[in-house]
Formats: structure tokens, C-alpha cells, sequence
């Protein structure tokens, strides 16, 4: 089954000092980064998604620092990178045409946020067809508030995750998806 990894939204206005900091952004920044070293060393495709957003929503403005890509995840030559306007990265975007061309069958999602478009883009995926591993500890969240309620980031982000879980996506660390990929590679 071929995989590719998808990293969505590791944009700086996510990190501390950014427009939209998100809790545990730095770390599941790494844990991101990792899983996009041992893409690279194992030659699998990579895909990186960025959000773009009008002025007067305030955060991954287009055109600005704060909507540009991490540093730490920049692409390289042959990597696709998707611009999206909404938290779904396959909607009206070329994301599902380039996957299927590459006949990927297995993505691995990363990135930020967990509660947006990390869960609305597993589901998507899943509702393609793909079979969708979303690296747990590689998404980062932002606490909530509903009806007088303030939920913290991690509350979210283990909620949203509970709830992606079979049938839509299988849950690893980063540390479990790496040594399961090694596994496979050594089998292949």
C-alpha cells in the first residue's frame, strides 16, 4: 500500500507569539518534523497543506510571516505544497487528483489543529477511500469555550482524537508510527 505523509497548517501563526498560538504547538511541531525526516529518508511522498485566510479573519492571513510554513517543516524540491481556504484540505483544492495519480492509498496526517482541520481532513479521506493514520502526537489544539464552558487544549485535542478513532483513523505516536514504517521497509 503506498502512504504518503500529509503535514497540514505548520504555519508560524500557530506557534508562540503568532497570531493563533495553539497549545503544544512546538512539540507536536517536532514530533511533525520527525515523521517528515524519516518520509524523506524512506523516499515516501509528502504533501504539505497551508492554510489561507482573508485579512479580516486575523491568522494565516495570505501573503503575510504568519501564514507562511514553519521553518522547521519547509518543503523541498518535489514536494507538493496545497493552499486551502477552508479547514477540509481535499475541498477545492487539487490534494484528492495529486493523491490519486501518485496512487496513494494510506495517508499520514500531521499538523494543526486537531479540532479543525486535522479532524475534518481524516474524515474526508476516510469518506475517499484512504486509510487514514493521524499521528497523535504530532497535532496540536486550542482550548474551546460553549455555552459558559471553557474546555483546555488538551481536553479538545484527546476528545477530538477519541472520537477520530477506528473507523476513521488509526491513532500512533509518532515513535510507534516511525518503527512501525521501519518494519515494513525491512519486510518489503
Amino acid at each position: 500500500m503506498t502512504r504518503a505523509l500529509l503535514i497540514v497548517d505548520v504555519q508560524n501563526d500557530y506557534f508562540p507569539g503568532g497570531a493563533l498560538e495553539l497549545t503544544g504547538m512546538i512539540e507536536a511541531a517536532d514530533n511533525c518534523r520527525r515523521l517528515l525526516q524519516h518520509f524523506r529518508w524512506a523516499r515516501a511522498p509528502v504533501v504539505h497543506v497551508r492554510h489561507q485566510a482573508p485579512a479580516e479573519l486575523g491568522a494565516l492571513v495570505v501573503h503575510t510571516s504568519g501564514a507562511q510554513i514553519h521553518a522547521s517543516l519547509r518543503p523541498t524540491a518535489g514536494e507538493a505544497v496545497i493552499a486551502k481556504t477552508s479547514p477540509n484540505a481535499f475541498r477545492g483544492t487539487w490534494l484528492h487528483p495529486l493523491l490519486s495519480r501518485a496512487g496513494i492509498a494510506e495517508l499520514v496526517i500531521c499538523g494543526a489543529m486537531t479540532q479543525t482541520c486535522i479532524d475534518s481532513t481524516a474524515r474526508a479521506a476516510f469518506d475517499l477511500g484512504y486509510a487514514v493514520t493521524v499521528a497523535a502526537d504530532a497535532c496540536a489544539a486550542r482550548g474551546l469555550r460553549w455555552n459558559g464552558v471553557q474546555f483546555p487544549a488538551a481536553q479538545v485535542q484527546a476528545v477530538i482524537l477519541a472520537a477520530l478513532q477506528t473507523p476513521f483513523a488509526q491513532l500512533p505516536s509518532t515513535a510507534e508510527l516511525i518503527a512501525e514504517s521501519s518494519r515494513r521497509a525491512a519486510n518489503a
